[in-house]
């Protein structure tokens, strides 16, 4: 799926429904920031109060540092999942819980997807970002929790991508599972078709593959 010329998101529009920081200070200094390193969100945010969104590619460290900074310019409130490893340092691990991320223990699989689908119930409003890729390195396939969650949560799936070349946080349209994961894991890589992480060669098998089929198409 091609996301070329994407409108930009004005925050001022977001739907009702969509979860909010309600922040004043933290989204100017955001946009200033922003402003400055030339990033931008794109696309869409759907006016629903609950899905899945995945943080893809995640290919270096940097990615937090352009990520953060846009959702809180969009003040849109987003929980974030990451290992728990990011959280040893108290005035880090501060920071991150402020910015909306959430430790996970990438050793207890079930018990974290069980809670996750426990906290969809439990919340009125819910965006829950995951990186499905599970590691910044190249690895030959995604984590399918992301999936399952968004399954046994009944919510569906929003693809947001950075992109670094165009300097860009993309939120694409929407993705209502349909519970055979081997039909829909396709349908899901092909959002990314074009995209480029900050490190080429970290970025996962599936997209790896689309990016040599999209560079070989534009070189015929």
């Amino acid at each position: 799926m091609k996301s070329d010329h994407l409108p930009k998101i004005d925050p001022t529009k977001i739907g009702a429904n969509v979860p909010r920081r309600h922040g004043t200070l933290a989204p100017k200094i955001a946009k200033f920031f922003l402003k400055a390193t030339g990033w931008k969100a794109v696309g869409d945010i759907p006016n629903i109060k609950k899905a899945v969104l995945l943080a893809v590619p995640h290919t270096t460290n940097m990615d937090g540092v352009y990520a953060i900074p846009t959702l809180l310019a969009l003040d849109v409130d987003i929980k974030l999942m990451g290992k728990k490893e990011l959280f040893k340092i108290p005035v880090l691990a501060k920071f991150l819980r402020w910015a909306g991320l959430i430790g996970i223990d990438r050793a207890k699989k079930g018990s974290t997807l069980q809670a996750s689908i426990d906290r969809f119930n439990q919340e009125e409003q819910l965006f829950l970002g995951l990186a499905p890729e599970g590691t910044r390195k190249y690895t030959e396939n995604w984590k399918t929790g992301f999936y399952y969650l968004a399954v046994g949560a009944g919510v569906p799936i929003l693809p947001t991508a950075i992109d670094y070349p165009s300097k860009e946080i993309r939120f694409l349209p929407l993705f209502y599972p349909t519970g055979d994961i081997e039909a829909d894991l396709p349908k899901i890589y092909a959002y990314y078709e074009g995209v480029t992480g900050g490190v080429i060669k970290n970025m996962s098998k599936p997209l790896q593959d689309l990016r040599n089929n999209h560079v070989s198409q534009h070189q015929v």
